[in-house]
């Protein structure tokens, strides 16, 4: 008769390769091709909408580009848009013909590749490979401790940048919050460019509160590239425009920076930003239309000036919490918005960004959790390529955590590992494997060369979560999430910067730029 006893406790130290040998394999360091997840792995996998549903969608589009179309569009994008076919009407209104939309459609970019200040942090869009990020405007810093809010600063955006450049999970920099302790707008949009650039080598994104901002932060960013040359081979910052404003006008202003951002071979996010309910339709999928209506405008006015421009399709419908009118951008509903979203970005063959990770809850707690990672779950499933705003937001926009932010690390982590999916090979059906263990074997496949082998490229590990027993627990002194993620925070921001500039760079952008963030 065979014993089926599982092994005594006291066995485990004689095991071939135990704790200590696993424990020795989690510590050594994986090559980027052998971590169990990476920037670009490919999603779609979940897809809420039908072919049928995308036909739909789109022809709904075309038709409310062609009838309703946009207005306040700037003389100059009029001149380009109706060159290139568009139709000013006596009401003002550009509208667009379904063919001209889709001859636009025709000759964008489909795939872009976005360059990190550092060649290894660069991200290639196409298809379904999904990135995650931050993004935000948000106006107040969550103060974990205190547990309540203070307004942002420079100093908070280069140590949100400091930070993300320490993580795997996050892919690239999008200004995530306002300085509100620069009032100028051109200080304002400049010192922005410094304190993202300074901390990381990864993308990163901005915008710019007027047109005429842009041509100094491209002085700027020539400087920190080695000259206009090198920044127009490899533009490692990108403009987050919001070129309209919802339903279906544009924002003249902003129509402005874009032009003057593609002069200046700066890649561009066409960020839609409505909310369904209030600025867009009530009904998700009628929030998916207007997006993706005012998004093809954004197309022809990009590719009317510079055909094949690198623009990424930024349909960004929030939700609205119908009771109040109050934004809900941790919700099952924005999930789904988010997810229809890429759906329609690969029915188009177009690289696109949205947005997911946001919570409603005022701090890092189980509510917070949920709401993050629905959504960011939900993105990364449904293959989209940018995924915005993915960790640190509260507050439906208002605050950023940097505690959260690292936090969202591990989070993505988890994410990620749902998007790579289940690989079904002969080795990874195992019947060998498990020939060896049942058949005169140990009975348990703890110590087994599979179990080995792949510990470390099929499973991630977070490095903030508790996974002990509740004994390990309190043995361990009961570890605190939110403690450990401040301690990870100092360890972090007291560190000398990896990625600063060269010192005769720094001293040369600071003589001609008034920066006010510290030197280091």
């Amino acid at each position: 008769m065979n014993d089926q006893t599982p092994p005594a406790r006291s066995a485990r130290p004689t095991r071939s390769g135990g704790r200590a040998a696993r424990h020795a394999l989690r510590a050594a360091p994986l090559t980027e091709d052998k971590r169990p997840v990476r920037p670009g792995m490919e999603g779609g996998l979940y897809q809420p909408l039908s072919q049928a549903d995308m036909d739909r969608i789109y022809e709904t589009a075309l038709t409310a580009l062609e009838e309703i179309g946009l207005v306040d569009a700037p003389e100059s994008g009029i001149a380009a848009m109706t060159g290139a076919g568009a139709i000013l009407g006596d009401d003002g209104r550009l509208r667009f013909p379904r063919g001209l939309v889709q001859s636009m459609q025709a000759i964008a970019a489909k795939e872009i590749t976005l360059c990190g200040r550092d060649p290894r942090f660069d991200m290639h869009l196409a298809g379904t490979k999904v990135h995650y990020g931050t993004a935000g405007a948000a106006v107040h810093m969550v103060d974990v401790d205190g547990r309540n809010y203070r307004d942002s600063t420079v100093q908070d955006l280069h140590d949100a940048a400091k930070i993300v450049q320490t993580l795997d999970n996050l892919h690239f920099l999008q200004r995530p919050m306002v300085a509100r302790d620069i009032t100028d707008n051109r200080l304002l949009d400049l010192n922005t460019i410094y304190a993202c650039c300074a901390g990381t080598t990864k993308h990163v994104g901005v915008s710019f509160t007027e047109p005429g901002f842009v041509k100094d932060a491209l002085e700027m960013l020539h400087m920190m590239a080695g000259g206009e040359g090198a920044w127009r081979a490899r533009p490692f910052v990108s403009n987050s425009n919001c070129f309209v404003v919802p339903p279906m006008k544009f924002a003249t202003e902003s129509c402005q920076v874009m032009e003057e951002c593609i002069a200046g071979g700066m890649p561009v996010l066409l960020l839609s930003a409505g909310q369904a309910g209030a600025t867009a339709p009530a009904p998700i999928a009628g929030a998916i239309v207007q997006a993706v209506a005012e998004c093809l405008a954004g197309l022809v006015y990009v590719n009317s000036i510079s055909p094949g421009y690198p623009a990424i399709f930024g349909t960004w419908p929030f939700v609205s919490d119908l009771r109040t009118g109050a934004m809900s951008g941790g919700s099952g509903e924005q999930a789904l918005l988010t997810a229809g979203c890429a759906q329609m970005h690969r029915y188009l063959g177009l690289p696109g960004g949205a947005a997911a990770g946001i919570a409603d809850a005022k701090l890092p707690d189980m509510q917070a959790g949920w709401e993050q990672m629905c959504s960011n779950v939900m993105a990364g499933l449904s293959g989209l390529n940018m995924v915005y705003e993915a960790a640190g937001m509260h507050a439906s926009l208002l605050g950023f955590c940097h505690e959260s932010l690292i936090l969202g690390d591990d989070l993505i982590g988890q994410a990620l590992r749902c998007v790579r999916g289940i690989e079904v090979t002969e080795e990874t059906l195992g019947l060998a494997t498990m020939h060896e263990v049942c058949v005169g074997g140990p009975g348990h496949y703890l110590g087994s060369d599979q179990t080995l082998g792949l510990m470390q490229t099929e499973y991630i590990y977070p490095a903030l979560a508790d996974r002990t027993s509740p004994k390990e627990w309190v043995e361990n002194d009961r570890p605190d999430l939110i403690a450990n993620a401040v301690a990870k925070k100092e360890a972090i921001l007291s560190a000398p910067s990896q990625v600063a500039f060269p010192a005769d760079v720094d001293q040369a952008i600071r003589e001609r730029f008034d920066i006010r963030l510290p030197t280091v």
